[in-house]
């Protein structure tokens, strides 16, 4: 490591402390398709004036910088990142409740909490709203940012506001209505937003439907998606008018393979790590899938996974 790395790594152990920032991490041990290469600089910051700090140290030195959550929803390149990834994800997921007025209650989120605990917490608290999210594997910094959602429900549905920092380090309270939020897209990610924290207002309800609902989406995720397989979720957007996963099962795609990537059989609309899957593999895969969908129905399927780092 030359003499101007040594110096930026220990102002980063001095910001975050020894043991929030590592070198050379494998990325594939932070995603959940569980393939990617090193990043040069990886940070876990447990404080929002660490992630601050961190922030401003990378601008500063000219280092690129990529926020992450758990993972989810993320390909990352065979040949890693350059420049230092910032993880707000279990050191950063405190969860805490306000109670309002005329039957709600507010749910305060860190933006490293998984979206699944949030909505197993309002659950206990027979609190309705976030049923939606049982067994989506998001954070919920991610899920604001994307607007995610499945099953008839979205984030905008109970998003009242987020805390959010702009990448000159500057911090911003943000409303619902000004977010922007649309299908997958919002103005998080559109402006680079880094989200610190949400508030989700719900409303108070049976526990024992809350339940119900809550296991019957489960058992229908288990049923129809390839959970035994690592993987970053669907892989592709919904085209207007068509769904994806069936535009690659009737294009004849099904357990389609490049080496240990492949077309999941249960749902078509997710490409499976079967083993050791590379990102070349995935990309490989995807491309083909994309041609064949759009010579045989004249369909462009758009990648709804976010690709980062360098492909070789």
């Amino acid at each position: 490591m030359i003499a101007g790395q040594e110096e930026f790594l220990c102002k980063l152990k001095s910001a975050l402390g020894e043991d929030a920032v590592k070198t050379a991490e494998p990325m594939r041990e932070h995603t959940t398709f569980r393939i990617g290469g090193p990043a040069d600089y990886f940070l876990t910051p447990s404080r929002e004036e660490e992630i601050v700090q961190a922030v401003k140290l990378c601008r500063s030195e000219g280092i690129p910088l990529l926020m992450i959550g758990n993972g989810s929803n993320l390909l990352v390149g065979d040949g890693g990142i350059r420049g230092a990834v910032l993880q707000i994800y279990k050191n950063y997921s405190e969860i805490r409740w306000e109670e309002d007025t005329g039957g709600h209650a507010v749910l305060h989120a860190q933006a490293g909490a998984l979206l699944g605990a949030a909505a197993k917490e309002a659950a206990k608290r027979s609190l309705s709203g976030l049923e939606f999210a049982a067994g989506i594997p998001g954070s919920i910094g991610g899920a604001a940012a994307m607007n995610a959602g499945a099953y008839g429900g979205e984030m905008k549905d109970v998003l009242c506001s987020v805390r959010v920092m702009d990448e000159e380090g500057k911090i911003m309270d943000l409303s619902a209505k000004q977010l922007d939020l649309g299908y997958r897209s919002s103005r998080i990610q559109r402006e680079g937003l880094i989200v610190l924290e949400a508030r989700l207002r719900l409303q108070r309800g049976d526990k024992q439907a809350i339940d119900s609902r809550m296991q019957e989406l489960k058992e229908a995720r288990a049923s129809k998606q390839p959970l035994e397989y690592p993987s970053a979720g669907s892989t592709f957007k919904r085209p207007e008018g068509y769904f994806a996963g069936k535009l690659i099962m009737d294009a004849g795609l099904r357990g389609y393979r490049e080496g240990d990537a492949m077309v999941s059989v249960k749902h078509c609309g997710f490409i499976v790590n079967c083993g050791n899957a590379t990102a070349a593999q995935v990309m490989a895969v995807a491309g083909h899938v994309q041609d064949e969908v759009y010579r045989k129905f004249g369909v462009r399927l758009e990648m709804e996974v976010k690709r980062v780092g360098e492909f070789l």
